[in-house]
């Protein structure tokens, strides 16, 4: 079963551990990380222009301010940024993060609140969590016990969240509460064979339908609310790790993939591992949230 649409290299060789697409509707730009080099990329996806920061710290993701500037999870904890990319302020850590973790994936809540949770370098289970930054500074661990906090994503209703745990290989979803940002009532929505890879980043599009990429899988697969595999997108890398709706309609589905963790002769199998890819897949996303802090 193969989606529809058109998919194109973006940006060839974007960098190693690519990850957290982040459409940027202010500057009707494409922002993602190459995780442990530390560094924020900028693209404008009609001209394929980029701009590269250099954090100086491993960033797992970022989020436009409503303020101004940008918010990131970074290696142990969150940071402010201004759109240039100096920091503003110090780090705000995260209550109990483990030694040895790195905050990973995150997105914001279509209240504005930023959701990051991390993992561990040597990939021990369960010594991970989620977390939530709210607008004024206050954090809060929201799930322990996780492995691999990875992909996020909210209903349009705003009444249900979805969560990948990579380490478990599945999809939970949880009843939130928008006004006071809780989640309950965790129940596995999709759950992945060992031969289909491991489900990395997520989006929900305008439709209610849920993306995700499947690391090792090479592949972006859509799933219904109901958890009912919908369709297929190939792609010429095995590890996939994210997506994002953007571009002027929202109709542009983009792609993060990694190169980490490949042997030589799959790099050789693989040149385009690392690269950024866009796909027009005939749907739209919903509006992208930002952080209210």
């Amino acid at each position: 079963m193969t989606l529809l649409g058109e998919l194109d290299v973006l940006i060839p060789g974007a960098g190693e551990l690519c990850e957290g697409p982040c459409w940027d509707v202010r500057t009707a730009r494409l922002y993602f990380v190459d995780i442990l080099a530390g560094q924020v990329h900028a693209v404008d996806t009609d001209t394929g222009a980029r701009r590269t920061w250099q954090l100086g710290v491993p960033v797992g993701a970022v989020a436009p301010r409503q303020a101004g500037g940008w918010i990131a999870a970074v290696e142990r904890g969150f940071t402010v940024f201004d759109d240039e990319w100096n920091r503003v302020g110090p780090v705000t850590p995260a209550p109990g993060q483990q030694d040895g973790t790195r905050f990973n994936d995150g997105r914001c809540d279509p209240a504005g609140r930023f959701w990051a949770g991390t993992l561990s370098y040597d990939g021990s289970p369960e010594r991970a969590a989620l977390y939530r930054l709210d607008a004024d500074g206050l954090v809060t661990p929201m799930l322990s016990g996780v492995t691999n906090s990875n992909g996020l994503g909210w209903s349009a209703s705003g009444a249900e969240m979805y969560y990948v745990d990579t380490g478990k290989a599945t999809i939970d979803r949880f009843m939130f509460d928008p006004g006071r940002g809780t989640i309950e009532d965790r129940r596995t929505l999709v759950a992945f064979g060992t031969d289909e890879g491991l489900p990395d980043g997520l989006t929900v599009d305008s439709e209610g339908f849920l993306w995700v990429a499947l690391w090792g899988g090479g592949c972006v697969r859509r799933y219904s609310p109901a958890g009912e595999l919908d369709g297929e997108t190939r792609l010429p890398v095995s590890q996939v790790t994210s997506i994002a709706f953007g571009g002027a309609d929202l109709g542009e589905l983009f792609i993060t993939t990694a190169a980490e963790g490949l042997s030589a002769a799959e790099r050789r199998d693989q040149p385009l591992a690392g690269s950024v890819f866009r796909h027009r897949p005939g749907v739209t996303g919903l509006p992208p949230a930002t952080f209210a802090g």
